[in-house]
């Protein structure tokens, strides 16, 4: 047992990774350092970017998927979602032993979607249901278009993590917005252990559960 698991055991916290690359999952450190305590993992377009620029680790995949007249931008989305569904797995026990607050992924939509509410809402909408796995968090930004994306991601019962927000009054925005996701849920949230995420650049991530 080492910092991270004390951070946890201690002091409630949950580590998380801001980072996210295919030579982790094939090596094993991811692995690793979900032994060492991360108990969740974070992505964006920044860090995937990065990743596919900086190695070969995806040339196989990306050849193969450009040689059967995939576009580019579909084969970016190829490439993310496979380290994602990777990742999800790795994580996978550390959220059935939380009984579901730990153990998720997140995967932000395309940053050129942050002014287009109906556009966030369909990628949003397509990750999560490609990807269908229970510890996925889609990442929608904090922007005014972004709000009822985030209302209709939670109306719909998918986990969300909110990005990008930089005043108090966006936060409270986000909060109202949430709110009325819940409302609008058909279901029956009495049993329910969904949590949502938001975070803002250089802040502490803030926690809602249900």
């Amino acid at each position: 047992m080492g910092r991270l698991h004390d951070l946890h055991d201690q002091q409630g916290q949950s580590p998380w990774l801001d980072n996210l690359k295919r030579a982790w999952v094939d090596n094993g450190e991811l692995n690793r350092w979900v032994e060492r305590g991360v108990r969740g993992i974070t992505s964006n377009p920044t860090i995937f970017q990065k990743a596919i620029e900086s190695t070969s680790d995806y040339d196989d995949q990306f050849g193969a998927l450009v040689r059967d007249g995939v576009t580019i931008d579909d084969a970016y989305w190829e490439l993310v979602t496979t380290d994602i569904r990777s990742a999800l797995a790795i994580l996978r026990p550390v959220h059935d032993a939380s009984d579901g607050v730990d153990g998720f992924v997140s995967v932000e939509v395309a940053p050129a979607l942050a002014h287009d509410t109906a556009g966030t809402t369909a990628a949003a909408r397509h990750l999560a249901t490609t990807i269908n796995e229970p510890n996925l968090y889609v990442k929608i930004p904090g922007t005014a278009a972004g709000l009822p994306a985030i209302t209709t991601m939670i109306s719909e019962g998918h986990s969300v993590n909110v990005t990008l927000l930089f005043s108090v009054q966006r936060y409270a925005e986000v909060i109202e917005a949430y709110l009325t996701g819940l409302e609008a849920h058909p279901g029956d949230l009495s049993g329910c252990r969904r949590w949502h995420r938001f975070s803002s650049a250089g802040s502490t991530p803030r926690w809602i559960g249900v």
